[in-house]
């Protein structure tokens, strides 16, 4: 009897596996692979990135925990954000840039340098929302890395609970800088050893490259892990996004709007602009396309700030194959004259970035060649 209830209790199991294994054919895959698969985190793929255990990637695999540590806790305020108190709104204070200061972000910059302090490889933060870089003395010693980031990227998203993000890179500290003055942060992009950016969205995704591709992690938040979720990411040669301001029309110079009318008359492209850089460059990333932020004409270095938003970025999408410039000059080429340096930006696929220059290229010529004129005349 007993034998026979044994036999019937195992008929049953191997009956209920069966069922299992038919209603679900991925229950059959090797256990090993999907661990591999599903659980790669952030830290570890650092590693396996530099291929090596070394001092220095150990280094950046802790600074890219602390990244995530702080997106992590940022992603969290921004789900609570309706409902907590001081949380939406503008605090009343401008930063160096002349922009009014959300207490969103306040709140992420703080969390980022809260973050690093801890870290002990980090002896400065350079934010947009912070005139001089930020010391940590207690790391100095020792750490010898920069932060470079914007906490909170498109932050007039954040009160009508539209994607928002953060931008970041990584330097090396060249020098003891004595003086305090971060003279070594005024080189150009070429210096970042690590560079990317978080999407707060439907979900968080953290996407960097430490020189080696572009990969995506995606926040599961019943793990409270970022898990690898696109590797190797590669940006179409040719996309038909346009993302620009184009309420900004008229404050352009003439080969922007040239290429702008040329989008207008032509089929295949299609206007998509978010609000926020990083929404837009995510967007672009995985379908193609362009992204420009160009000068006015009574501000022809534009908007973006080149340490913590153009460089990173284009760091980030030449690793994927795309390009980055000003409009004339390479991003990564560019020599910054301070801190806060801005830039027009061109930015996305190879053949759509090419067609944007090929207008101010044009117009350029243009130039030389009534000028010629002028002084023959």
């Amino acid at each position: 009897m007993a034998d026979h209830q044994a036999n019937g209790n195992l008929s049953d199991a191997n009956l209920s596996d069966a069922n299992l294994s038919d209603a679900n054919p991925a229950l059959s895959l090797n256990h090993k692979y999907a661990l591999d698969r599903d659980c790669t985190t952030l830290s570890r793929h650092v590693l396996q990135q530099l291929q090596s255990f070394s001092s220095d990637a150990q280094d950046l695999s802790a600074l890219m925990n602390r990244i995530g540590l702080a997106a992590k806790l940022i992603a969290r305020r921004l789900t609570r954000a309706g409902l907590v108190e001081d949380a939406l709104g503008f605090t009343g204070r401008t930063n160096v840039q002349g922009e009014s200061v959300k207490k969103m972000d306040e709140f992420a910059n703080q969390v980022f340098i809260s973050a690093f302090e801890q870290s002990g490889l980090v002896c400065r933060l350079a934010s947009e929302e912070m005139d001089q870089p930020y010391y940590i003395p207690e790391n100095c010693p020792l750490g010898r890395y920069t932060l470079l980031y914007d906490p909170i990227d498109g932050s007039s998203n954040v009160d009508i609970n539209l994607n928002v993000g953060a931008i970041f890179a990584i330097r090396q500290q060249e020098g003891n800088d004595l003086d305090g003055q971060a003279r070594d942060l005024l080189r150009d992009g070429h210096q970042q050893i690590a560079a990317g950016y978080v999407l707060y969205g439907p979900s968080t995704m953290l996407v960097y490259s430490v020189g080696s591709g572009v990969h995506a992690f995606t926040l599961d938040p019943s793990l409270g892990e970022f898990i690898l979720s696109s590797e190797n990411i590669k940006i179409p040669t040719h996309g038909s996004i346009y993302s620009v301001n184009e309420g900004n029309f008229w404050q352009w110079e003439e080969p922007i709007r040239n290429y702008i009318r040329y989008v207008h008359r032509h089929e295949g492209y299609t206007a998509r602009y978010s609000g926020a850089l990083v929404g837009d460059i995510h967007r672009i990333l995985f379908q193609g396309g362009v992204f420009l932020y160009p000068g006015t004409v009574k501000k022809p270095e534009g908007k973006l700030r080149l340490l913590y938003e153009s460089a990173p970025l284009a760091f980030l999408v030449e690793q994927a194959g795309g390009v980055a410039s000003t409009g004339t000059q390479r991003i990564l080429d560019v020599v910054p004259d301070q801190l806060h340096t801005r830039t027009p930006l061109v930015i996305g696929s190879v053949e759509d970035v090419a067609l944007v220059e090929s207008f101010i290229q044009e117009h350029s010529r243009e130039q030389q060649e009534r000028e010629i004129l002028s002084t023959k005349g």
